[in-house]
């Protein structure tokens, strides 16, 4: 059996008698990708979410796809011991998940803690949609820099 593969349309495979038309797999497959880098630094003791700047948008290509989102961040708690803080994934203006970060029980003057998030979204639309990390002090204050290299978030369009 003959298959042609093709990177705009996946694999289609012929018609086979009997048949109205060719079938392609599709599903599941990655359509397109999106990273986004922190580029500044935010320090905040905010009780509420706000947001980090790393953020990235993305236009999925049908109603149905699904956005994968991967976040990477590294937090510094600051000042005292017991410092806590959390993160979030939002779509728009929507949390998404959200995680507890960490809580700084060290008596140096400050930390940096690595926290990963990912969630699978279903947006349903086709307009860009903005994904964004944000962060909040439960207690205490905390810092979200990009000193450390490693804040980025990956956007996935995968096909429904």
């Amino acid at each position: 059996m003959t298959m042609i593969l093709d990177g705009t349309a996946g694999i289609t495979y012929p018609v086979v008698a009997g048949s109205a038309s060719a079938v392609q797999a599709s599903s599941g497959r990655v359509l397109q990708v999106v990273q986004g880098i922190l580029t500044g630094t935010l320090s905040t003791s905010s009780a509420t979410f706000v947001t980090t700047g790393l953020t990235a948008s993305i236009t999925p290509s049908s109603s149905s796809s699904k956005v994968l989102v991967f976040a990477s961040c590294a937090s510094t708690f600051n000042s005292s011991a017991g410092n806590q803080g959390s993160l979030a994934i939002y779509r728009n203006s929507t949390n998404l998940h959200s995680v507890f970060g960490a809580q700084f029980y060290g008596s140096a003057s400050s930390v940096e803690i690595p926290v990963s998030m990912s969630i699978l979204d279903s947006p349903s639309t086709t307009s860009s949609t903005a994904y964004t990390v944000y962060i909040k002090a439960d207690s205490g204050s905390v810092n979200f820099s990009a000193n450390s290299g490693n804040n980025y978030i990956i956007l996935m369009e995968i096909a429904a």
